[in-house]
């Protein structure tokens, strides 16, 4: 049976000490025993030399890195199995300087590597229900520590001249999922609302008026920060605040800045860690059952 707990990197480097170990691993995850074609999944699979499967109906030859984020690289699969561990263990995340000194790789692989793995972080398809809770958060540097060229007039709550908004939600006892949105109209919530949330959820909120057309569609209850209320019986938005400071400290302490361009995937990042927050351990076996998402270099730099 194929074993899904880790607790520690040395058990990572125990049981994959070479480049085959992992291949098996990898294999026994994504097809148990079956190896299915990226290119024709209905397609008769014939095993070759090399650790590579020939598709009959396509005429192509592949192997368990096709098609996933380790295709095309020459990395070797045991280093990134450390850096999906690690990342996946780590709740306030890992830096690429520290992951290059960990396995002996450059910064800019590290780099590459750590994107290349928040890029199959992403759920698109989570729906939540029940009781939600949500709440804006503004991302981006402090203007104390900005020069006094670049110091805004105002800086705090919405006045987000040059932070980015991101909408985040999360179910009572359940998952959250999170959003970088263009600004916190009602215009940007909304359409982001009504496709994560059921149209049954009872949703907890604060009194922005962005939320005034949530109010028409959902049962709504709202706690008012202007007038220093914070809770009111069950009416309350301190887990997806709880989240925030979460999400805030790693990336002030650990990534120390993050650009807009890159930003949805560092969130993707910190909401994946969340939801699997009660099964830490399972972490890395999770991951590696969902790797087929490829991010491209050039994709990374020049967005296309």
């Amino acid at each position: 049976m194929i074993r899904i707990d880790y607790r520690s990197v040395l058990e990572i480097i125990r049981d994959f000490p070479d480049e085959q170990s992992c291949i098996e691993y990898l294999e026994e995850t994504r097809w148990e025993g079956n190896p299915v074609s990226p290119f024709d999944p209905t397609s008769k699979v014939y095993k070759c030399k090399g650790n590579r499967y020939y598709c009959k109906n396509t005429g192509k030859y592949f192997n368990v890195r096709t098609g996933t984020l380790f295709d095309g690289t020459k990395i070797p699969l045991q280093k990134w199995f450390i850096a999906i561990w690690l990342l996946a263990s780590h709740k306030k995340g890992v830096p690429s300087r520290q992951l290059a000194r960990d396995i002996g790789v450059t910064q800019k692989t590290a780099w590459f590597m750590l994107h290349r793995i928040r890029g199959c972080y992403a759920d698109l398809d989570t729906t939540l229900s029940g009781e939600v809770e949500m709440d804006e958060t503004f991302v981006g540097g402090k203007n104390k520590n900005r020069h006094r060229d670049k110091k805004v007039p105002v800086c705090r709550g919405r006045a987000h001249i040059d932070k980015t908004p991101v909408l985040g939600m999360v179910e009572r006892g359940g998952r959250i999922v999170a959003q970088v949105i263009p600004d916190t109209s009602q215009r940007s919530i909304t359409p982001v609302v009504c496709q994560r949330v059921d149209r049954s959820a009872t949703v907890y909120t604060d009194e922005w008026q962005g939320y005034d057309t949530i109010a028409k569609l959902y049962s709504r209850f709202f706690v008012d920060h202007s007038r220093g209320q914070y809770a009111s019986g069950n009416v309350t938005t301190n887990r997806i605040e709880g989240f925030w400071g979460i999400l805030k400290r790693g990336i002030i302490g650990v990534y120390q800045m993050t650009s807009r361009k890159h930003l949805q995937r560092y969130v993707d990042e910190f909401v994946w860690r969340y939801n699997l927050r009660k099964h830490p351990s399972i972490g890395f076996y999770s991951f590696l059952c969902n790797i087929e998402h490829r991010t491209r270099y050039r994709e990374l730099v020049y967005g296309n």
